[in-house]
């Protein structure tokens, strides 16, 4: 099994101990394990730490323990949904909107150890592969690797590669997995999944398109977070990009990961939506070619709306850019008064014209109201 997918799969439980030696070994290690565990003492940790040996006792002992201290460290409280529903005995495909480039998906690991679910595989994008440790903390985590960048022809041939481990993992390791509905985070507020992240998925079988996304068993998997992970990062690159093609800094990534990591989210909301079932995906397959994937698109699009959890932060948001008192209810004033100064405080940090910020920021926020608002047009 080992030399299957060798350049795309996660570690297995033989690649764990000489894994653990090499992160116990990085200096980056006794930061990370400060920041984490501020109380524990780090000689005590790492003698711990080098006792781990399989994929389940990395991700029991350090991930899930880690994940939640960001959690309480950093929010007001986890809430769930749906995830009652969902059994070991059924594995899937997990299509996620996504908000935070690491958070998304370890939230969801930490839930599903709430329910006695196994984990699921998770996608990491090969832009994100950068250092040993990164590497090996991800690869140790159940993240598979997911070619980003390439010519066209580069794209299909990993594309395919990525595909055909997906439902490999899906239908011969039962292991589920986790995979944003588009390529790279929404940064506008805006979650709308791509047909060719779809399309993707079922470039791997030559089965007809009901039994081939039917085998995926396609779930969609909603985050809310009150407080939207990088806002102000996410305004100024959709300020610069109004204007000329937005170029990454050195070392952007990882910035993005570690604010988001650190910034205070308010509440978060998960919810594992109901799952595409075959009478959906035989209506789509009543379409044309590319119909039949935009419906599919449509109809997960619309899981998300609906299972979105809209907190004041996102209310506050959309009378203020649509200059109005329509939800006035589900805030106070003081409330509002505290968010404009939240985002004035942030705004008045980032470069370019005040006005033209603001309403990029405020839309962030807004958006997933305008869309619950549109959810069935």
């Amino acid at each position: 099994m080992k030399n299957i997918f060798e350049k795309t799969r996660p570690y297995i439980d033989a690649e764990i101990p000489a894994a653990v030696r090499r992160v116990a070994d990085n200096p980056a290690f006794s930061q990370i394990i400060a920041y984490l565990f501020p109380s524990v003492d780090f000689e005590d940790y790492k003698k711990q730490f080098l006792q781990i040996q399989t994929v389940e006792q990395f991700q029991k002992q350090v991930m899930q323990k880690a994940i939640h201290s960001i959690v309480n460290m950093t929010s007001d409280g986890l809430s769930t949904q749906g995830f009652e529903k969902l059994s070991n005995n059924k594995k899937g495909m997990f299509i996620g909107n996504h908000r935070d480039i690491l958070l998304d998906a370890a939230i969801l690991q930490i839930v599903l150890f709430q329910f006695d679910l196994d984990t699921s595989e998770i996608t990491f994008g090969s832009n994100l592969m950068k250092g040993e440790i990164v590497i090996d903390i991800g690869k140790m985590n159940k993240m598979f690797r997911i070619v980003r960048g390439g010519n066209i022809r580069d794209f299909y041939k990993n594309s395919i590669e990525v595909s055909s481990y997906m439902r490999y993992a899906i239908t011969q390791k039962k292991q589920s997995v986790w995979i944003a509905q588009r390529n790279g985070r929404t940064k506008d507020g805006n979650d709308k999944t791509e047909m060719a992240v779809l399309k993707m998925f079922a470039i791997s079988s030559e089965k007809p398109f009901v039994d081939n996304l039917a085998e995926l068993n396609i779930t969609p998997l909603v985050i809310s977070y009150e407080y939207e992970p990088c806002d102000f990062l996410k305004t100024q690159e959709l300020f610069v990009t109004k204007y000329q093609k937005y170029e990454k800094a050195p070392g952007e990534d990882l910035n993005s990961i570690l604010q988001g990591i650190r910034q205070p989210k308010g509440h978060i909301h998960l919810v594992a939506a109901d799952s595409i079932t075959n009478e959906e995906l035989l209506f789509c397959d009543q379409l044309g070619k590319n119909n039949k994937y935009q419906k599919l698109a449509q109809i997960i699009d619309n899981r998300v709306y609906a299972n979105y959890q809209l907190w004041k932060t996102n209310y506050i948001a959309h009378d203020l850019w649509a200059k109005s008192y329509k939800y006035h209810d589900f805030y106070s004033e003081s409330e509002k008064s505290a968010f404009i100064e939240y985002m004035d405080n942030g705004l008045h940090s980032l470069i370019g014209d005040y006005d033209e910020l603001r309403d990029i920021f405020l839309l962030i926020y807004a958006q997933p109201v305008i869309n619950k608002e549109n959810i069935y047009l």
